[in-house]
């Protein structure tokens, strides 16, 4: 017998609101291309952004790397400090559907999300819909991410949640599959499109 679902939990970044480090650096670089994917590939690179994700303090990020860039410390610092310069905005399309499901008061939704604890007053100052949520996980502040299984245990035990009837919503496949494997449905996102049409796959939209 198929569970009903009753939860929903949306990633924030990639889902909800359109964060890339590419859109500061192409400032940075006048809109040379092949030195902002450089940079971003070989100096303030995706992994390294992921220990601030799991809590590493944004000073021993900075520190770490202008020790090994020493030449580039300066477009080093310039990732923390100007880090809200690396959202184009929320996705609307998305965050109607979040506020939809929100208002029909038919299933409690959460966020999980990778993101710095030091940057968290900063995101909801950006986007104050992240008040919204019924609760929020943030990585930084419980010193693991995803798609490590702790961090969704924890959400799970914090909200009395039953993964089987409940949908997590990401656009990492890597975090999709964590979810899986610990019962969760999942919906890699792709598009805002696709997005809609799964949420009526799985009868949550009308």
């Amino acid at each position: 017998m198929k569970c009903k679902i009753d939860t929903i939990i949306f990633d924030l970044g990639g889902v909800l609101v359109d964060w890339k480090p590419e859109y500061l650096y192409r400032k940075i670089f006048n809109g040379d291309e092949e030195k902002v994917q450089w940079f971003l590939n070989n100096v303030c690179t995706s992994a390294w952004n992921a220990e601030q994700d799991g809590g590493r303090t944004i000073e021993e990020a900075q520190n770490l790397k202008i020790t090994e860039f020493p030449e580039h410390e300066d477009l080093i610092r310039l990732y923390y400090n100007q880090w809200h310069q690396m959202f184009s905005g929320s996705i609307a399309e998305n965050v109607a559907l979040f506020k939809s499901l929100k208002s029909s008061r038919n299933y409690k939704i959460y966020a999980l999300t990778n993101w710095s604890a030091e940057k968290w007053d900063k995101a909801l100052e950006l986007f104050p819909f992240f008040n919204d949520f019924d609760g929020v996980v943030v990585s930084g502040q419980e010193k693991t991410r995803k798609p490590f299984p702790k961090i969704f245990n924890i959400i799970i035990d914090k909200y009395a949640i039953t993964p089987e009837k409940t949908i997590f919503i990401d656009d990492s496949e890597e975090n999709i599959k964590a979810a899986i494997a610990l019962k969760f449905h999942g919906i890699h996102y792709v598009s805002p499109r696709q997005l809609r049409k799964e949420l009526h796959t799985h009868q949550l939209l009308f």
